[in-house]
């Protein structure tokens, strides 16, 4: 499966679930790949900290820009279970190619209106995309969300009725853990003290993950079916 993390605004968390995302589904026995497609290089860095600390590191990371996003992709995609795309927070060339040959899209939106206001463009991106990837599906979900008012549940209406986007009811809380796992070169999970981040993150990457997991298996269920009739 091939996603692809990315927003056309900065600072919404993207490399904070890419990478964190690249930690649960190695957990689970998947091969995965992550590719550092944003220019800041905030995946890559953080993989070269966790090898420098010397923390085992099951998944394998690579940096990729441009067209050379959607080249190797396509090259690599059958050597991976997974693999994880972390875009910069901008329209960029490699945005569009991660979503060229990516299954899914996902767009963390904080609750605030300069992100917020993000999202029509969003869509129109998504729009054209589709024009030459009809079966990619784009998630959107609140990250750093707030603990009190009602800007999440304003945010969460506004996005609701993009067209393109399915917005997931998962949230993920603006949580320190999250920020000092990241500093010690760990995913939130592996740090095993904040139980209510854990339990967000796990959520979030069921619901990105387990539709694709499900419809996977099917197919390859229904592929021996035939296969044996045939016999």
């Amino acid at each position: 499966m091939i996603i692809t993390i990315g927003a056309i605004k900065g600072g919404c968390g993207k490399s904070l679930i890419a990478t964190n995302l690249t930690v649960l589904r190695s957990q689970l026995g998947k091969k995965v790949l992550l590719i550092d497609a944003d220019e800041q290089g905030t995946a890559s860095d953080w993989s070269d900290h966790r090898i420098g600390l010397g923390i085992k590191t099951q998944w394998t990371c690579v940096r990729l820009r441009s067209n050379a996003v959607r080249t190797e992709v396509i090259k690599l995609k059958e050597n991976y279970d997974d693999i994880i795309i972390d875009c910069g927070g901008r329209d960029t060339t490699s945005l569009r190619a991660a979503l060229m040959v990516c299954d899914i899209f996902v767009v963390p939106f904080q609750p605030k209106s300069f992100d917020i206001w993000t999202a029509t463009k969003v869509s129109e991106l998504i729009e054209e995309a589709r024009i030459l990837n009809s079966k990619l599906k784009t998630y959107a979900f609140i990250n750093c969300a707030m603990a009190r008012g009602n800007d999440n549940d304003d945010a969460k209406k506004i996005l609701n009725q993009i067209p393109g986007i399915i917005l997931l009811s998962q949230t993920i809380g603006m949580r320190k853990s999250f920020s000092n796992a990241t500093s010690e070169g760990l995913g939130v999970c592996e740090t095993k003290i904040d139980k209510k981040a854990i339990e967000e993150i796990k959520a979030l990457s069921e619901m990105i993950f387990i539709n694709q997991d499900m419809s996977f298996l099917m197919h390859n269920v229904l592929k021996n079916d035939i296969n044996t009739l045939q016999i």
